[in-house]
């Protein structure tokens, strides 16, 4: 498992291999209702919705982002801690609900990572300094927490930076410095109780270091209930309880939904059924089996909660996509799953309708380029205008398939602030 917020160009590589390979299957995977006879391409010229090839969630992540590198290497370490305490105290997220004082973090770390990340994909000896010079910083304020959290951070990429760049055999180097990184990290974060100084990411850090433990075992849910209670509004904390829930990392099927339940009831007067969801999201991307116990039911009861609560159109754009590509009911991961689990998959898919119909008022192409790949990426992409094409053209055609009937008939689809409308075409 990566961190939220890895850099470098080892993890724009491995996207950017991915999308070649992904986007293809995904493309050719959304066609689920509809008979072949029809042109997608031609048909999505019928449809009228506003696309925003750059959103205000990507604006606010980048500010924040920005700050943070600005500030590090300006060396005005107060006033960085100051304004991510600040941010912790205020709980100052994006329009999507991303945490402003992780990303100034992750700006703040980002230079020191990504020459780590660039020297070790050389498959060269990454030079210490960066590192050593957080331990200096750190050294000099000792005691804030918001410096330990950039440092800790740092070491936590950098172990996962070794990771990832390990030889099929002969890896033992990559896996002690793994190690070694994460003992550093949970040595500075050992001072700090993320509930008791009312900090987020500090108990969000905790959580990181999990990847280490031989054997978490309760401590993953444990952990991760302090996080989301600390923080309800935030759907990443969620998200990667999901993840962490899954057999491939330190759970099965039925701590998955029993958590998930467990944070539905926790998150009730915030999201309604929203957290069932939100738990199960990436969860259901990384591994399509987890559906098998999944009450799909109760899963778009709290899809409609969330869409009913957070209005932003990059939540809509998030449901959309996963509706439309990540569930899709005849897509490659599916054909394995039992028949109950393929019916699953397709109500969900089916769900997708009542977005549209409802809730779409704009195209954001970055969501549904990224769902094409792996949950959880979210550093700069390469070919930006490429992803940003295929997103848009991804989008548009699973419209223009829901609905082609109707642009068959001689209309043409509009979307807006008041819903989903249809317009005699010209």
């Amino acid at each position: 498992m990566k961190t939220p917020f890895n850099t470098g160009k080892s993890l724009a590589g491995s996207v950017f291999k991915s999308l070649k390979t992904a986007i293809p299957d995904a493309v050719g995977s959304i066609s689920t209702r509809k008979t072949p006879q029809f042109d997608l391409d031609a048909l999505t010229k019928h449809i009228i919705l506003p696309s925003l090839p750059v959103t205000d969630e990507e604006l606010a992540r980048a500010a924040h982002q920005d700050n943070g590198q600005k500030l590090a290497r300006q060396e005005k370490w107060a006033e960085l801690s100051d304004m991510i305490q600040y941010a912790e105290d205020c709980r100052l997220s994006t329009p999507g609900g991303e945490s402003a004082a992780m990303l100034l973090a992750f700006g703040a770390r980002s230079d020191v990572v990504a020459v780590t990340e660039d020297a070790l994909y050389d498959e060269a000896e990454p030079s210490p300094d960066g590192i050593n010079a957080l331990e200096e910083m750190l050294a000099e304020h000792y005691g804030d927490y918001a410096c330990a959290l950039v440092t800790a951070l740092a070491h936590i990429d950098i172990g996962w930076a070794w990771r990832n760049t390990a030889p099929d055999e002969g890896g033992e180097l990559h896996a002690l410095k793994f190690k070694e990184h994460f003992r550093r990290a949970e040595d500075i974060l050992g001072p700090f109780d993320g509930v008791d100084l009312d900090a987020p990411s500090l108990a969000a850090a905790q959580c990181a270091l999990l990847a280490a433990r031989p054997q978490p075992g309760n401590r993953v849910a444990d952990d991760y209930a302090k996080l989301i209670d600390l923080d309800p509004d935030s759907t990443r904390h969620m998200r990667a309880l999901g993840q962490h829930l899954l057999p491939a990392h330190y759970g099965d099927y039925k701590r998955l939904e029993l958590e998930a339940r467990r944070t539905a009831a926790r998150t009730g007067d915030i999201w309604g059924a929203g957290a069932y969801a939100w738990v199960y999201f990436d969860a259901l991307a990384l591994d399509p089996a987890a559906i098998e116990l999944l009450d799909c039911e109760f899963f778009i009861e709290g899809m409609k909660d969330i869409l009913r609560r957070r209005t932003d159109q990059h939540v809509t754009n998030q449901l959309a996509a996963f509706c439309a590509i990540t569930v899709a009911p005849d897509a490659k991961p599916a054909a394995a799953l039992p028949a109950a689990a393929r019916a699953a998959r397709a109500r969900l898919h089916d769900f997708l309708d009542y977005i549209l119909t409802c809730h779409l008022q704009e195209l954001h192409p970055l969501i549904w380029s990224q769902t094409l790949l792996s949950p959880g990426l979210t550093p700069p992409l390469p070919s930006r205008r490429a992803l940003v094409n295929k997103g848009r053209q991804t989008a548009l055609r699973v419209i223009a398939e829901r609905f082609a009937d109707d642009i068959a008939d001689g209309y043409s689809i509009a979307f807006s602030t008041a819903g989903m409308y249809r317009l005699p075409s010209l």
